[in-house]
């Protein structure tokens, strides 16, 4: 059986963990900007659904997009791509 892969996927890092089974994700995406064709780093935050409170700040995230699970969080934590601790101890 095949798995769909419907719905949005972004990286980004965590910078805030402090609500219950939230995390607050940074996503940094490069945008060519129309008249002057210089690329610009643009950033969004986005809660995302983080079951058990797993993540740390500073982690890397894979974060995919899910149904709506209240007012504004519409991700779940995919996939953890690196940790704080783990960066630390090398």
């Amino acid at each position: 059986m095949e798995t769909k892969t419907n719905g949005k996927f972004f990286r980004g890092t965590v910078v805030k963990t402090a609500m219950k089974d939230t995390a607050t994700v940074r996503v940094e995406r490069y945008v060519k900007h129309p008249k002057y064709k210089k690329f610009q780093l643009r950033s969004k935050k986005f809660l995302v659904h983080d079951p058990g409170n797993t993540a740390k700040v500073g982690d890397k995230v894979e974060i995919r997009e899910t149904r709506p699970i209240s007012k504004m969080k519409r991700f779940i934590i995919s996939e953890k791509i690196s940790s704080v601790a783990v960066e630390a101890a090398e």
